[in-house]
């Protein structure tokens, strides 16, 4: 089972030997097996890979994130071919059924504005008591639109009034980076399931390739402010990347199970994709995760 977040940081020749991702460095060689890691994030511009290791890292569904000059994701490695059934999964999410896709959507944004209402629970901030009452006043495919009136009291309440989410803060930047490394996650559990990220069931934006994504990661993005909560960050380098990268290796229960949070996702998206294809809601099972963080990140 893949569980490990490899991060490739500095000057590197990359290859595939054996089953292994073979990182060279001035130093000296490193080597994993293919079958531990779950995402490889390259940070470095000046990291070369070879189209055989990249071929190989596809073969084993693992989810390849590139950085640009500035050490921030700007594009990831999608498979064209995600699962053996891909064209039966395609012809089966364009018929999901609008009731259906309304449905689990009224979850999603349930499960968020819960998860957000219990984080400021945890901060002992009253504006927990408004989103206890927007949960009361959700609406089928909230058409009222709770979950946006939730995210503009959710955010004032933790980093002030005058905060924007436009705004180019800290604070931004390390909420945007970690929710891009997630949604990445997502993304590769959605593709390795044979299924289109672009056809989402709330989000169409048709700018963005990664609707699907963006549906499932809602619930998930607690996980993030909280940890940037207690970061505090004033910028944003190495280190606090590091931080919030060590977030896909926390440990979740799912189901009454303590899972990593990237086996729990694939288990996460898998009772979806069923509660979308059948409209039946108790399929979908929720990721449980305290507002704690682990050091298991592998960097070269």
């Amino acid at each position: 089972m893949s569980w490990r977040v490899v991060v490739i940081a500095s000057n590197a020749k990359v290859d595939y030997k054996m089953d292994c991702l073979v990182v060279r460095k001035t130093d000296g060689a490193s080597r994993i097996h293919l079958s531990e890691i779950g995402v490889l994030i390259v940070e470095s511009t000046a990291v070369s890979i070879t189209a055989y290791a990249l071929c190989e890292l596809m073969r084993c569904k693992v989810k390849v994130i590139f950085c640009d000059h500035a050490r921030n994701p700007c594009a990831e490695l999608v498979s064209a071919c995600g699962s053996h059934d891909t064209s039966a999964k395609i012809r089966q999410q364009i018929r999901w059924q609008q009731s259906a896709r309304q449905a689990v959507w009224t979850e999603i944004v349930r499960e968020k504005i819960r998860r957000q209402r219990d984080h400021l629970c945890l901060r002992k901030l009253p504006q927990a008591e408004l989103l206890s009452r927007y949960l009361g006043q959700l609406q089928l495919g909230d058409s009222t639109n709770r979950e946006g009136h939730a995210a503009k009291v959710y955010f004032n309440a933790l980093f002030g009034m005058e905060f924007s989410r436009s705004a180019a803060l800290p604070v931004n930047a390390a909420l945007n980076y970690g929710y891009s490394l997630i949604l990445s996650a997502l993304n590769r559990e959605i593709s390795a399931a044979g299924y289109l990220n672009q056809l989402g069931i709330f989000h169409e934006n048709t700018f963005n390739p990664f609707n699907l994504g963006c549906d499932f990661l809602e619930p998930l993005r607690p996980l993030v402010d909280a940890a940037v909560f207690d970061l505090s960050p004033t910028q944003l380098e190495r280190e606090e990347k590091l931080f919030l990268v060590d977030l896909l290796n926390r440990e979740v229960l799912f189901d009454g199970r303590r899972q990593h949070l990237l086996y729990a996702l694939r288990l996460y998206c898998a009772g979806l994709f069923r509660a979308l294809q059948s409209g039946d809601l108790s399929e979908i099972r929720w990721i449980e995760y305290e507002l704690q963080t682990d050091e298991s990140t592998g960097s070269f």
